[in-house]
């Protein structure tokens, strides 16, 4: 990973990322961003990224992380937001 190039996003991955983001919202509910990136040892800006559909091929490790932070079953994240290629 170098540079500022970017490959253009799929429609998938953007759809992926969309609902990413929407999930973790919900699950975060009142808590407040940085809260829930302290608890999932990322910085406000990435779950900021994440949540708006802006990082929609997150590492996951970090997807992992954030689950955890908001009691979300890692199951139940790749179910709803079709996370691994089928």
């Amino acid at each position: 990973m170098g540079g500022m190039v970017r490959t253009p996003l799929t429609p998938e991955e953007r759809d992926r990322g969309e609902r990413l983001g929407r999930l973790l919202r919900e699950a975060r509910g009142d808590r407040s961003m940085a809260d829930v990136a302290a608890a999932a040892g990322v910085s406000a800006e990435t779950l900021r990224k994440i949540e708006t559909g802006r990082a929609p091929t997150p590492a996951f490790f970090t997807v992992a992380a954030l689950a955890q932070a908001l009691g979300l079953s890692m199951d139940e994240l790749v179910a709803r937001c079709a996370l691994v290629p089928v």
